[in-house]
């Protein structure tokens, strides 16, 4: 099972959610998308915390409020850090965890520590947790077929763009070649390299002079 919940509206259209035990914190890192951030309670056991961030956007810009809303939850979803002030949650982005055979269930470590960061939460907000709750739905999602559904999207996507690259290079390529055939038509009919018909008659022998010639 998964719980969906809606961050602040004020700060646009997000989603977040999280695995309700460690099997489903396994499915959700195994069956990922590049968009998702990644949220935990640092050196403390806690719930998996994903944000769910529109395409194009990064951890840099993630409004303030948005970040409040994700830290406050998983630190709500900590047994340890609910009871405890001044918790660090750290998170980064889902491309970024690393999961290897030795680890645990649920248990995932950093490809690079440089790209986790930090935030430090002081106490827990009641009034942020009930806002939360009251969004919260619970849903049972098939994360390996909803990950191959967008892979299979994007790649046709892709292919679609491709296509419409080659179409593009094909009509300048033959805009290029038109372009030069009209030069060098022009080329030829320049005005210096032509022969009148008046002098064409003026080098040619007549019929009389020919005949002459013969004799």
């Amino acid at each position: 099972m998964v719980l969906y919940f809606k961050a602040r509206p004020e700060d646009g259209d997000y989603t977040i959610f999280m695995g309700i035990d460690k099997y489903e914190n396994e499915e959700l890192i195994k069956y990922g998308f590049p968009e998702y951030i990644w949220f935990h309670v640092d050196k403390m056991s806690s719930a998996h915390v994903y944000l769910r961030l529109p395409k194009g956007q990064t951890i840099d810009n993630v409004p303030e409020g948005v970040l409040e809303d994700c830290a406050q939850l998983v630190k709500a979803n900590s047994i340890q850090g609910n009871k405890e002030n001044d918790v660090d949650v750290v998170y980064t982005p889902w491309q970024n965890l690393k999961k290897t055979a030795s680890m645990d269930v649920g248990q995932v470590g950093f490809l690079n520590p440089k790209m986790v960061r930090t935030v430090r939460v002081e106490k827990r907000i009641n009034e942020i947790i009930n806002r939360l709750n009251r969004t919260k739905v619970e849903r049972k999602p098939d994360l390996k077929a909803e990950q191959e559904a967008v892979n299979v999207a994007e790649r046709s996507e892709r292919k679609q763009q491709f296509r419409e690259k080659k179409r593009q290079e094909d009509l300048e390529r033959l805009e290029r070649e038109k372009q030069a055939e009209l030069r060098s038509y022009k080329n030829l009919m320049v005005t210096e390299k032509m022969t009148s018909n008046k002098e064409i008659a003026s080098t040619t022998k007549s019929l009389q002079e020919l005949e002459e010639d013969f004799m």
